[in-house]
């Protein structure tokens, strides 16, 4: 897993899809999200979900940069707001993990995003 949140830290993207993906992190609801970009037999949990997610998203940055006429930039924001704050799930259940077996299969209490 340590392996996905590294090459999730070394992704570029325009300072203006990050800066918007950082504002809709408040709202994000994993139940409600998750399903509407991995569709109906998504993990609700851990990194397969967010593996799945930075496929999706790096495919979307590829029309980004190809211009194409399928390329939707709220779909690649949201995009961006799953893959950080399933990150931000893993990271803190990580930490909380190493303190308290057995939680790392529940959404914590929120900490910070470190995506940048």
């Amino acid at each position: 897993m340590t392996d996905m949140l590294i090459l999730l830290d070394a992704i570029k993207r325009p300072r203006l899809l990050i800066n918007a993906a950082r504002i809709g992190l408040a709202d994000y609801r994993r139940e409600t999200h998750l399903p509407r970009h991995l569709g109906g037999d998504c993990p609700m949990h851990g990194p397969e979900a967010l593996r799945r997610l930075m496929v999706l998203e790096q495919e979307m940055n590829e029309r980004r940069r190809a211009r194409t006429a399928d390329y939707s930039a709220a779909r690649h924001v949201g995009l961006l707001i799953a893959m950080m704050a399933e990150a931000r799930f893993l990271r803190c259940n990580d930490r909380a993990g190493a303190a308290e077996p057995g939680r790392g299969t529940q959404a914590p209490a929120p900490c910070p995003a470190t995506v940048s």
